[in-house]
């Protein structure tokens, strides 16, 4: 009869060492090279939003949101194939596959000669950015040290906007018909993503796995290797790293694939409140965003008659607007706590767009005011919606993070792909302000309730290794104590938050 091999179990380190690191040349390199997937997202919706391929391939306002839905559920299968990978193989194999899968689909979007085809190919490259998303927010949170884990996975998350200026900037210059012909200028700018991502490919080759996976995987030696790699390249730049006290270590054991009912377990029985929470600050952040972003475009030139190339110069504002939302407001979800920011940069943008939902009905609005209001409602906006991302990587246990983070990501998903479709039927030919008034009370509303549930139930997690907030599933000491996790809805203001031991 064979013998069943006992799970390596060992002590380790790698947490607390991770996370007393100063600031180095090194966390910018994970900054660069992992954030910058969230350009190339922005950059992304925002050629598809400015719909210069339209006239080219016969489609009308309903068929551009349309593609937009496309993305979004390419975005929901990439995220849940990548995703699960992800937890089972390691971070760095599925970020640099998900990021060529993107360069692929993109790419052959540009050769596009009919609605169908452009609708696979872009179903293609959302695939890989949402493999993006579920990945590469699991290393970075698990690289960055707690200290600055928040306003940099918030500022990293808001370099979408970046992305999208970027967009805005190409789209003015290749939809511009005096530089280029119709049908060529948005097929030029469809390759300016996958020219971009093949650098980013050659970058990330230089970064490493995440330690805490390898340590929760049975690969505790390259994980110490890899943080002693990490440490030696700090100090080469004359920086002091404190000593880490043995008695933060803790005991884990190497465990395989995780099955969907254990998963199922975490979600609904043990955390419950937690998935609440995040299902809830996905679907209410995605269903506005892309309500508004695929098809702002098309409400300046049908409200407005805005040609294309100007109403790509009018997103350059609002792409920074939100760029600036997310760098200026991460460091107070550090400062202030998660559940305070979110509920207020919640609740604030979904009152804007409110006050904007009226005054354009009125009529009082021209393509300036109108964008300017867009612009304030998105400066809170975009702290909030970035800050969702990082609060689900935060609140789940290490094994399962990626995983987590599609299936949530996945829900807001599907919710928020319908929003383009819904928004361009309700835009119309631009002649009854009505039908859109109300998507806009409609998407407020729905900002508004995220922010109050966030508020209420907030999970305490500023400046907090991810052990202490959520333990891994493989952690031995505490589990085998037989304290059971604290799910209760405290937040930054000194409630537990939900962190506890977990059972192996």
């Amino acid at each position: 009869m064979a013998t069943q091999t006992k799970p390596t179990e060992h002590r380790s380190l790698v947490p607390a060492r991770m996370d007393r690191l100063p600031w180095s040349r090194f966390h910018w390199l994970i900054v660069v090279g992992l954030g910058f997937s969230w350009i190339l997202d922005g950059l992304e919706v925002q050629i598809v939003a400015a719909n210069g391929y339209a006239q080219t391939l016969g489609m009308d306002a309903a068929e551009v949101g349309l593609a937009g839905t496309f993305y979004l559920l390419g975005q929901v299968f990439g995220a849940l194939f990548f995703g699960r990978l992800a937890d089972r193989l390691g971070r760095k194999n599925l970020f640099l596959v998900s990021l060529a899968v993107y360069l692929v689909g993109s790419a052959i979007a540009g050769l596009s000669f009919a609605p169908w085809f452009f609708y696979l190919w872009r179903f293609v490259a959302g695939a890989g950015i949402g493999g993006e998303y579920a990945a590469i927010n699991s290393a970075i949170d698990e690289i960055i040290p707690a200290k600055y884990r928040g306003r940099v996975d918030i500022a990293i998350n808001g370099t979408y906007w970046g992305g999208a200026a970027l967009g805005a900037v190409a789209s003015s210059v290749f939809l511009n018909t005096d530089l280029f012909a119709q049908d060529v200028g948005w097929r030029l700018s469809f390759l300016i993503g996958p020219i971009l991502g093949l650098a980013l490919i050659y970058l990330r080759r230089h970064i490493p796995e995440s330690s805490r996976w390898q340590m929760t995987h049975g690969r505790e030696e390259e994980a110490e290797r890899g943080v002693d790699a990490i440490e030696e390249r700090i100090r080469a730049e004359g920086k002091k790293i404190e000593d880490v006290d043995a008695s933060k270590a803790i005991t884990v054991r190497e465990i395989g694939r995780v099955p969907f009912l254990t998963i199922a377990k975490v979600l609904f029985k043990e955390y419950p409140r937690r998935t609440f929470v995040g299902v809830t600050m996905m679907v209410t952040q995605s269903f506005l965003y892309n309500a508004i972003f695929f098809t702002y475009a098309l409400v300046l030139e049908n409200f407005y008659d805005t040609p294309p190339a100007t109403a790509s110069q009018y997103f350059i504002a609002f792409a920074l607007g939100n760029l600036a939302g997310a760098l200026l407001l991460g460091r107070l979800f550090d400062t202030w706590g998660r559940r305070r920011m979110l509920f207020g940069t919640y609740v604030l943008a979904g009152l804007i767009l409110l006050v904007s939902a009226f005054l354009f009905r009125a009529g009082t609005l021209d393509a300036t005011t109108h964008t300017i209001f867009w612009c304030a409602s998105f400066f809170f906006a975009s702290a909030g919606a970035s800050a969702a991302y990082l609060t689900v990587s935060e609140i789940f246990p290490l094994e399962l993070r990626s995983q987590v983070i599609s299936y949530v990501f996945s829900i807001g998903q599907l919710v928020g792909a319908a929003a383009p479709a819904l928004y361009g039927s309700l835009i119309g030919d631009g002649t009854d302000r009505e039908p859109l008034f109300w998507g806009y009370v409609l998407g407020s509303c729905v900002m508004m309730a995220g922010g109050v549930i966030c508020g209420i139930f907030g999970v305490s997690a500023a400046g907090r290794s991810l052990e202490d907030i959520t333990s891994p599933l493989s952690l031995i000491e505490e589990a085998e104590a037989g304290v059971t996790p604290d799910d209760g809805p405290g937040g930054d203001d000194g409630g537990k938050g939900g962190s506890g031991p977990r059972r192996t």
